[in-house]
Protein backbone atom coordinates (compact mmCIF):
# COMPACT_ATOMS: atom_id res chain seq x y z
CA UNK A 1 0.00 0.00 0.00
CA UNK A 2 2.79 2.45 0.47
CA UNK A 3 4.22 2.02 -2.89
CA UNK A 4 1.08 2.58 -4.34
CA UNK A 5 0.15 5.47 -2.28
CA UNK A 6 3.96 6.70 -3.19
CA UNK A 7 2.80 6.59 -6.97
CA UNK A 8 0.00 8.10 -6.89
CA UNK A 9 0.62 11.06 -5.12
CA UNK A 10 3.77 11.54 -7.48
CA UNK A 11 1.14 10.99 -10.46
CA UNK A 12 -1.03 13.75 -9.02
CA UNK A 13 1.99 15.92 -8.92
CA UNK A 14 3.26 14.82 -12.33
CA UNK A 15 0.02 15.49 -13.24
CA UNK A 16 -0.32 18.50 -11.82
CA UNK A 17 2.91 19.88 -12.92
CA UNK A 18 2.14 19.07 -16.71
CA UNK A 19 -1.12 20.92 -16.99
CA UNK A 20 0.42 24.36 -15.09
CA UNK A 21 3.37 24.04 -16.91
CA UNK A 22 2.35 23.65 -20.40
CA UNK A 23 -0.96 25.71 -19.63
CA UNK A 24 1.14 28.37 -18.72
CA UNK A 25 4.02 27.98 -21.90
CA UNK A 26 0.70 27.99 -23.75
CA UNK A 27 -0.74 31.15 -22.47
CA UNK A 28 2.56 32.71 -22.52
CA UNK A 29 2.70 31.53 -25.60
CA UNK A 30 -0.66 33.55 -27.03
CA UNK A 31 0.70 36.35 -25.26
CA UNK A 32 3.69 37.18 -26.47
CA UNK A 33 1.78 36.74 -29.88
CA UNK A 34 -0.67 39.62 -28.93
CA UNK A 35 2.07 41.96 -27.60
CA UNK A 36 4.61 41.48 -31.15
CA UNK A 37 1.58 42.36 -33.20
CA UNK A 38 0.93 44.91 -30.99
CA UNK A 39 4.08 46.29 -31.18
CA UNK A 40 4.54 45.60 -34.59
CA UNK A 41 1.40 47.56 -35.62
CA UNK A 42 2.33 50.65 -33.59
CA UNK A 43 5.89 50.59 -35.00
CA UNK A 44 4.61 49.86 -38.93
CA UNK A 45 2.59 52.90 -38.53
CA UNK A 46 5.31 55.34 -37.44
CA UNK A 47 7.70 54.04 -39.91
CA UNK A 48 5.01 54.23 -42.53
CA UNK A 49 4.31 58.17 -41.71
CA UNK A 50 8.56 58.77 -42.54
CA UNK A 51 8.40 56.88 -46.12
CA UNK A 52 7.50 59.96 -48.50
CA UNK A 53 8.45 57.77 -51.57
CA UNK A 54 9.78 55.03 -53.26
CA UNK A 55 13.56 54.77 -53.07
CA UNK A 56 15.30 55.62 -56.70
CA UNK A 57 18.01 53.63 -58.02
CA UNK A 58 21.01 56.13 -56.92
CA UNK A 59 19.79 55.43 -53.15
CA UNK A 60 19.09 52.02 -53.31
CA UNK A 61 22.25 51.37 -50.89
CA UNK A 62 20.96 54.22 -48.73
CA UNK A 63 17.45 52.37 -48.15
CA UNK A 64 19.21 49.18 -47.74
CA UNK A 65 21.53 50.84 -44.58
CA UNK A 66 18.50 52.41 -43.48
CA UNK A 67 16.41 48.93 -43.69
CA UNK A 68 19.11 47.03 -41.71
CA UNK A 69 19.51 49.56 -38.89
CA UNK A 70 15.98 49.28 -38.42
CA UNK A 71 15.72 45.76 -38.51
CA UNK A 72 18.59 45.63 -36.07
CA UNK A 73 17.32 48.52 -33.77
CA UNK A 74 13.24 47.25 -34.03
CA UNK A 75 14.27 43.58 -34.13
CA UNK A 76 12.41 42.69 -36.83
CA UNK A 77 12.48 39.42 -38.89
CA UNK A 78 12.01 41.30 -42.27
CA UNK A 79 10.81 44.57 -43.37
CA UNK A 80 9.23 46.04 -47.04
CA UNK A 81 7.55 48.38 -48.86
CA UNK A 82 5.11 46.97 -50.92
CA UNK A 83 3.12 48.74 -53.24
CA UNK A 84 0.31 47.96 -54.87
CA UNK A 85 -2.53 48.80 -57.82
CA UNK A 86 -5.85 49.96 -56.76
CA UNK A 87 -7.01 47.08 -57.89
CA UNK A 88 -5.09 45.01 -54.65
CA UNK A 89 -2.65 43.29 -56.71
CA UNK A 90 1.04 43.83 -55.07
CA UNK A 91 3.66 45.68 -57.27
CA UNK A 92 6.69 44.42 -55.01
CA UNK A 93 8.26 41.24 -53.68
CA UNK A 94 6.09 40.74 -50.88
CA UNK A 95 8.30 39.60 -47.27
CA UNK A 96 9.22 35.81 -46.61
CA UNK A 97 6.44 34.42 -44.88
CA UNK A 98 3.82 36.40 -45.97
CA UNK A 99 1.69 35.67 -48.78
CA UNK A 100 -0.95 37.93 -50.44
CA UNK A 101 -4.04 36.74 -48.66
CA UNK A 102 -2.19 37.66 -45.61
CA UNK A 103 -2.73 41.65 -47.11
CA UNK A 104 -5.94 42.71 -46.54
CA UNK A 105 -5.48 45.09 -49.47
CA UNK A 106 -9.19 46.77 -49.26
CA UNK A 107 -8.46 47.79 -45.63
CA UNK A 108 -5.51 49.00 -46.59
CA UNK A 109 -6.76 51.15 -49.32
CA UNK A 110 -9.45 52.04 -46.21
CA UNK A 111 -6.26 53.18 -44.30
CA UNK A 112 -6.24 50.62 -41.99
CA UNK A 113 -3.44 48.74 -40.50
CA UNK A 114 -3.62 45.26 -41.54
CA UNK A 115 -1.96 42.61 -38.70
CA UNK A 116 -2.13 38.62 -38.13
CA UNK A 117 0.42 35.71 -37.08
CA UNK A 118 1.58 33.07 -39.72
CA UNK A 119 3.01 30.36 -38.12
CA UNK A 120 5.94 31.89 -35.97
CA UNK A 121 5.70 34.72 -37.69
CA UNK A 122 3.77 38.01 -36.55
CA UNK A 123 3.20 40.68 -39.15
CA UNK A 124 1.84 44.50 -39.45
CA UNK A 125 1.21 45.99 -42.76
CA UNK A 126 0.40 49.92 -42.48
CA UNK A 127 -0.55 52.14 -45.46
CA UNK A 128 0.58 54.81 -47.25
CA UNK A 129 1.03 57.00 -50.32
CA UNK A 130 3.97 57.96 -52.15
CA UNK A 131 4.98 61.85 -53.35
CA UNK A 132 3.49 60.10 -56.46
CA UNK A 133 0.03 58.49 -55.19
CA UNK A 134 1.19 54.91 -55.18
CA UNK A 135 -0.42 53.52 -52.44
CA UNK A 136 1.98 51.47 -50.32
CA UNK A 137 2.15 49.25 -47.43
CA UNK A 138 5.07 49.02 -45.29
CA UNK A 139 4.82 45.23 -43.75
CA UNK A 140 7.30 44.62 -40.77
CA UNK A 141 7.63 41.06 -39.94
CA UNK A 142 8.94 39.62 -36.41
CA UNK A 143 9.61 35.59 -35.75
CA UNK A 144 7.44 35.01 -32.10
CA UNK A 145 9.25 34.03 -29.65
CA UNK A 146 7.83 30.45 -28.59
CA UNK A 147 9.21 30.04 -24.92
CA UNK A 148 11.52 27.43 -26.07
CA UNK A 149 13.82 28.19 -23.22
CA UNK A 150 11.19 28.66 -20.88
CA UNK A 151 10.30 24.94 -21.81
CA UNK A 152 13.84 23.28 -20.83
CA UNK A 153 13.49 25.52 -17.10
CA UNK A 154 10.21 23.66 -17.14
CA UNK A 155 11.05 20.47 -17.38
CA UNK A 156 14.26 20.64 -14.88
CA UNK A 157 11.87 22.48 -12.22
CA UNK A 158 9.41 19.62 -12.96
CA UNK A 159 12.42 17.29 -12.76
CA UNK A 160 13.93 18.90 -9.44
CA UNK A 161 9.86 19.13 -7.98
CA UNK A 162 9.15 14.95 -9.18
CA UNK A 163 12.28 14.06 -7.07
CA UNK A 164 11.30 15.95 -3.95
CA UNK A 165 7.61 14.84 -4.38
CA UNK A 166 8.57 11.08 -4.55
CA UNK A 167 10.71 11.39 -1.23
CA UNK A 168 7.88 13.12 0.61
CA UNK A 169 5.63 10.90 -0.92
CA UNK A 170 7.19 7.68 0.51
CA UNK A 171 7.97 9.34 3.62
CA UNK A 172 4.24 10.28 3.92
CA UNK A 173 3.23 7.13 2.87
CA UNK A 174 5.13 5.02 5.58
CA UNK A 175 3.79 7.24 8.32
CA UNK A 176 -0.10 6.81 6.75
CA UNK A 177 0.52 3.23 6.39
CA UNK A 178 2.26 2.63 9.46
CA UNK A 179 -0.94 2.50 11.67
CA UNK A 180 -2.56 0.55 9.39
CA UNK A 181 0.50 -2.05 9.77
CA UNK A 182 0.20 -2.31 13.53
CA UNK A 183 -3.81 -2.69 13.10
CA UNK A 184 -3.00 -5.75 10.89
CA UNK A 185 -0.59 -6.80 13.07
CA UNK A 186 -3.02 -6.48 16.27
CA UNK A 187 -6.22 -7.72 14.46
CA UNK A 188 -3.97 -10.83 13.47
CA UNK A 189 -2.86 -11.80 16.84
CA UNK A 190 -6.44 -10.96 18.32
CA UNK A 191 -7.66 -13.46 15.54
CA UNK A 192 -5.11 -15.58 16.65
CA UNK A 193 -6.70 -15.93 20.03
CA UNK A 194 -3.93 -12.95 21.76
CA UNK A 195 -6.78 -10.78 23.17
CA UNK A 196 -4.26 -9.10 24.99
CA UNK A 197 -3.03 -7.40 21.73
CA UNK A 198 -3.64 -3.53 21.38
CA UNK A 199 -2.76 -1.27 18.82
CA UNK A 200 -0.65 1.93 19.48
CA UNK A 201 -2.36 4.75 19.34
CA UNK A 202 -2.09 8.38 19.19
CA UNK A 203 -4.58 11.40 20.93
CA UNK A 204 -5.33 12.30 17.22
CA UNK A 205 -9.03 12.59 16.53
CA UNK A 206 -8.32 11.55 12.71
CA UNK A 207 -9.44 8.34 11.07
CA UNK A 208 -6.35 6.01 11.72
CA UNK A 209 -6.65 7.32 15.57
CA UNK A 210 -10.38 6.41 15.42
CA UNK A 211 -9.67 3.01 13.89
CA UNK A 212 -6.65 1.64 16.29
CA UNK A 213 -9.42 2.69 19.11
CA UNK A 214 -12.09 0.80 17.85
CA UNK A 215 -9.89 -2.06 17.45
CA UNK A 216 -8.71 -1.81 20.77
CA UNK A 217 -11.92 -1.16 22.25
CA UNK A 218 -13.01 -4.56 20.45
CA UNK A 219 -10.21 -6.22 21.97
CA UNK A 220 -11.08 -5.41 25.54
CA UNK A 221 -14.96 -6.48 24.90
CA UNK A 222 -13.63 -9.53 23.53
CA UNK A 223 -11.37 -10.11 26.72
CA UNK A 224 -14.09 -9.25 28.78
CA UNK A 225 -16.39 -11.98 27.05
CA UNK A 226 -13.53 -14.76 27.38
CA UNK A 227 -13.17 -13.84 30.67
CA UNK A 228 -17.20 -13.99 31.49
CA UNK A 229 -17.35 -16.87 29.22
CA UNK A 230 -14.93 -18.40 31.10
CA UNK A 231 -16.63 -17.46 34.70
CA UNK A 232 -19.76 -18.92 32.91
CA UNK A 233 -18.40 -22.19 32.08
CA UNK A 234 -16.89 -22.03 35.89
CA UNK A 235 -20.42 -21.44 37.55
CA UNK A 236 -22.25 -23.59 34.88
CA UNK A 237 -20.03 -26.76 35.68
CA UNK A 238 -20.59 -26.06 39.53
CA UNK A 239 -24.46 -25.99 39.18
CA UNK A 240 -24.17 -28.95 36.92
CA UNK A 241 -22.13 -30.82 39.22
CA UNK A 242 -24.13 -30.14 42.46
CA UNK A 243 -27.54 -31.28 41.77
CA UNK A 244 -25.94 -34.27 39.46
CA UNK A 245 -23.96 -35.39 42.46
CA UNK A 246 -27.00 -35.38 44.92
CA UNK A 247 -28.84 -36.94 42.06
CA UNK A 248 -26.42 -39.93 41.79
CA UNK A 249 -25.50 -39.92 45.45
CA UNK A 250 -29.58 -40.72 46.17
CA UNK A 251 -29.59 -43.16 43.25
CA UNK A 252 -27.00 -45.12 44.39
CA UNK A 253 -28.44 -45.09 48.15
CA UNK A 254 -31.84 -46.09 46.79
CA UNK A 255 -29.87 -49.02 44.69
CA UNK A 256 -28.53 -50.44 47.83
CA UNK A 257 -31.31 -49.62 49.55
CA UNK A 258 -29.64 -47.21 52.47
CA UNK A 259 -32.22 -44.58 51.85
CA UNK A 260 -35.79 -43.92 52.11
CA UNK A 261 -37.78 -44.07 48.62
CA UNK A 262 -40.17 -40.93 49.26
CA UNK A 263 -37.43 -38.41 50.71
CA UNK A 264 -34.71 -40.09 47.73
CA UNK A 265 -37.47 -39.08 45.20
CA UNK A 266 -37.61 -35.81 46.37
CA UNK A 267 -34.54 -34.42 46.24
CA UNK A 268 -34.20 -36.16 43.01
CA UNK A 269 -36.96 -34.27 41.69
CA UNK A 270 -35.59 -31.01 43.11
CA UNK A 271 -32.74 -31.12 41.65
CA UNK A 272 -33.82 -32.59 38.18
CA UNK A 273 -35.94 -29.38 38.44
CA UNK A 274 -33.23 -27.04 39.29
CA UNK A 275 -31.20 -29.10 36.24
CA UNK A 276 -34.36 -28.67 33.83
CA UNK A 277 -34.23 -24.90 34.68
CA UNK A 278 -30.83 -24.31 33.87
CA UNK A 279 -30.78 -25.90 30.91
CA UNK A 280 -34.16 -23.78 29.60
CA UNK A 281 -32.15 -20.99 30.73
CA UNK A 282 -29.27 -22.00 27.73
CA UNK A 283 -31.67 -22.63 25.24
CA UNK A 284 -33.66 -19.77 25.58
CA UNK A 285 -30.41 -17.58 25.54
CA UNK A 286 -29.47 -19.60 22.53
CA UNK A 287 -32.65 -18.65 20.82
CA UNK A 288 -32.36 -15.40 21.44
CA UNK A 289 -28.80 -15.36 20.37
CA UNK A 290 -29.84 -16.48 16.86
CA UNK A 291 -33.10 -14.08 17.06
CA UNK A 292 -35.12 -17.49 16.79
CA UNK A 293 -38.20 -16.56 18.49
CA UNK A 294 -41.15 -14.95 17.86
CA UNK A 295 -42.75 -11.81 19.19
CA UNK A 296 -46.46 -11.01 19.27
CA UNK A 297 -46.29 -7.15 19.61
CA UNK A 298 -49.52 -5.41 20.58
CA UNK A 299 -51.40 -2.98 23.13
CA UNK A 300 -50.75 -4.90 26.36
CA UNK A 301 -52.13 -4.54 30.13
CA UNK A 302 -48.79 -4.05 31.89
CA UNK A 303 -51.07 -4.27 35.54
CA UNK A 304 -52.71 -7.39 34.25
CA UNK A 305 -49.24 -9.15 33.62
CA UNK A 306 -47.08 -7.97 36.59
CA UNK A 307 -50.79 -9.02 39.07
CA UNK A 308 -50.35 -12.24 37.01
CA UNK A 309 -47.17 -13.50 37.26
CA UNK A 310 -46.25 -11.96 40.47
CA UNK A 311 -48.61 -14.39 42.28
CA UNK A 312 -47.25 -16.91 41.07
CA UNK A 313 -44.32 -16.47 43.11
CA UNK A 314 -45.63 -15.63 46.11
CA UNK A 315 -45.67 -19.09 47.45
CA UNK A 316 -42.01 -18.95 46.67
CA UNK A 317 -41.14 -16.03 48.52
CA UNK A 318 -43.57 -16.81 51.34
CA UNK A 319 -41.28 -19.95 52.07
CA UNK A 320 -37.87 -18.41 51.82
CA UNK A 321 -39.60 -15.65 54.61
CA UNK A 322 -39.59 -12.94 52.22
CA UNK A 323 -42.84 -10.62 52.02
CA UNK A 324 -43.74 -9.76 48.23
CA UNK A 325 -45.50 -6.67 47.55
CA UNK A 326 -47.10 -5.56 44.22
CA UNK A 327 -47.88 -1.55 43.32
CA UNK A 328 -49.77 -1.54 40.35
CA UNK A 329 -52.71 0.97 39.43
CA UNK A 330 -55.87 -0.25 39.18
CA UNK A 331 -55.62 -2.91 35.82
CA UNK A 332 -55.99 -1.57 32.28
CA UNK A 333 -54.58 1.90 33.22
CA UNK A 334 -50.88 1.14 31.77
CA UNK A 335 -51.24 0.00 28.27
CA UNK A 336 -47.82 -0.98 26.44
CA UNK A 337 -46.62 -1.89 23.10
CA UNK A 338 -45.07 -5.42 24.29
CA UNK A 339 -45.47 -9.17 23.68
CA UNK A 340 -47.78 -10.78 27.09
CA UNK A 341 -45.91 -13.78 27.12
CA UNK A 342 -42.24 -12.45 26.86
CA UNK A 343 -43.24 -9.49 29.08
CA UNK A 344 -44.42 -12.07 31.38
CA UNK A 345 -41.13 -13.67 31.51
CA UNK A 346 -39.51 -10.69 31.57
CA UNK A 347 -41.36 -10.23 35.32
CA UNK A 348 -40.66 -13.60 35.88
CA UNK A 349 -37.00 -13.37 35.32
CA UNK A 350 -36.64 -10.28 37.55
CA UNK A 351 -38.70 -11.46 40.26
CA UNK A 352 -36.83 -14.43 40.60
CA UNK A 353 -33.51 -12.85 40.77
CA UNK A 354 -34.56 -10.49 43.09
CA UNK A 355 -35.61 -13.63 45.25
CA UNK A 356 -31.87 -14.84 45.24
CA UNK A 357 -30.71 -11.91 47.30
CA UNK A 358 -34.37 -10.17 49.03
CA UNK A 359 -33.75 -10.06 52.74
CA UNK A 360 -37.01 -9.38 54.14
CA UNK A 361 -39.04 -7.83 50.76
CA UNK A 362 -39.67 -7.76 47.42
CA UNK A 363 -41.75 -4.76 45.73
CA UNK A 364 -43.15 -5.15 42.16
CA UNK A 365 -44.75 -2.01 40.74
CA UNK A 366 -45.65 -0.24 37.26
CA UNK A 367 -46.09 3.54 36.62
CA UNK A 368 -45.75 5.75 33.58
CA UNK A 369 -42.76 7.83 33.21
CA UNK A 370 -43.37 10.98 31.02
CA UNK A 371 -44.44 9.22 27.62
CA UNK A 372 -42.97 5.80 28.43
CA UNK A 373 -44.44 3.01 30.80
CA UNK A 374 -42.19 1.37 33.47
CA UNK A 375 -42.15 -1.44 35.63
CA UNK A 376 -39.78 -2.52 37.73
CA UNK A 377 -38.63 -5.23 40.69
CA UNK A 378 -37.26 -3.68 44.02
CA UNK A 379 -35.15 -6.16 46.63
CA UNK A 380 -33.93 -4.82 49.87
CA UNK A 381 -30.77 -6.88 49.86
CA UNK A 382 -27.60 -5.54 49.86
CA UNK A 383 -27.61 -3.94 46.55
CA UNK A 384 -25.04 -3.83 43.42
CA UNK A 385 -21.72 -2.33 43.55
CA UNK A 386 -21.53 0.76 41.33
CA UNK A 387 -18.34 -1.16 39.23
CA UNK A 388 -20.80 -3.90 38.21
CA UNK A 389 -24.32 -1.74 37.51
CA UNK A 390 -22.72 -1.04 33.70
CA UNK A 391 -22.42 -5.38 33.72
CA UNK A 392 -25.54 -6.77 35.42
CA UNK A 393 -27.62 -7.79 31.57
CA UNK A 394 -24.20 -8.78 30.21
CA UNK A 395 -24.43 -12.54 29.12
CA UNK A 396 -22.56 -14.97 31.84
CA UNK A 397 -22.25 -12.04 34.15
CA UNK A 398 -22.48 -12.53 38.12
CA UNK A 399 -22.75 -9.67 40.31
CA UNK A 400 -20.11 -9.77 43.48
CA UNK A 401 -22.91 -8.99 46.51
CA UNK A 402 -23.52 -11.87 48.46
CA UNK A 403 -26.12 -13.46 47.94
CA UNK A 404 -28.65 -14.64 50.85
CA UNK A 405 -29.83 -17.84 48.98
CA UNK A 406 -27.51 -19.25 46.12
CA UNK A 407 -25.92 -17.36 42.75
CA UNK A 408 -27.48 -18.25 39.57
CA UNK A 409 -25.44 -18.99 36.12
CA UNK A 410 -25.76 -15.52 34.83
CA UNK A 411 -28.39 -15.54 32.40
CA UNK A 412 -31.77 -14.51 33.98
CA UNK A 413 -30.70 -10.91 33.22
CA UNK A 414 -29.25 -11.22 29.72
CA UNK A 415 -32.78 -13.11 28.53
CA UNK A 416 -34.24 -10.08 30.46
CA UNK A 417 -32.33 -7.98 28.09
CA UNK A 418 -32.53 -9.38 24.89
CA UNK A 419 -36.49 -9.64 25.45
CA UNK A 420 -36.61 -6.33 26.14
CA UNK A 421 -34.64 -4.65 23.49
CA UNK A 422 -36.65 -6.99 21.24
CA UNK A 423 -39.85 -5.15 21.95
CA UNK A 424 -38.33 -2.00 21.49
CA UNK A 425 -37.63 -1.02 24.86
CA UNK A 426 -34.69 -0.37 27.84
CA UNK A 427 -33.51 -2.01 30.95
CA UNK A 428 -31.17 -0.59 33.56
CA UNK A 429 -30.09 -1.35 37.02
CA UNK A 430 -29.96 1.34 40.17
CA UNK A 431 -29.71 1.74 43.50
CA UNK A 432 -33.08 0.53 45.37
CA UNK A 433 -34.81 3.42 48.09
CA UNK A 434 -33.88 0.92 50.73
CA UNK A 435 -30.26 0.38 49.88
CA UNK A 436 -30.99 -2.71 47.73
CA UNK A 437 -31.42 -3.01 43.64
CA UNK A 438 -34.16 -1.65 41.22
CA UNK A 439 -34.01 -3.15 38.13
CA UNK A 440 -36.42 -0.78 35.97
CA UNK A 441 -37.71 -1.80 32.22
CA UNK A 442 -39.28 1.01 29.91
CA UNK A 443 -41.75 0.10 27.21
CA UNK A 444 -43.51 2.11 24.55
CA UNK A 445 -46.51 3.30 25.22
CA UNK A 446 -49.74 1.21 23.57
CA UNK A 447 -52.39 2.70 20.79
CA UNK A 448 -54.58 2.71 23.85
CA UNK A 449 -52.79 4.86 26.27
CA UNK A 450 -51.70 6.95 22.76
CA UNK A 451 -55.79 7.31 22.29
CA UNK A 452 -56.26 8.65 26.29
Amino acid sequence: MTRRLTITMVAVVAGALLVAGFGSLFLIRAQSRRDTVADLRKQAQGIAQLVDEIPARNTAAAAALRQRVLQRVLKLTDQDVVRYTPAGQPLDPLPRGISASDLDFPKLQQGQTVSGVNGGLAFAAAPGTTARSVPFALVLTRSVRTGGGAAVWLLLASGAALVVAAAVAANLGRRLTKPLRDAEQATRRIAAGDLAARVPTTLGDDELAALGRSINAMAESLERSKGLERQFLLSVSHDLRTPLTSIRGYAEALAERKAKPGQAAAVILSEARRLERLVGDLLELAKLDARRFSLDIRATDVCEVINDTAEGFRPAAEAAGVRLAVDAPARAALVADADPDRLAQVVANLVENALDFASQRITVGTGRSGAEVELWVEDDGPGIEPDDIPHVFDRFYTVSRAAKRHVGSGLGLAIVHELVDAMGGTVRAEAGASGGARLVVSLRPGAEADAA
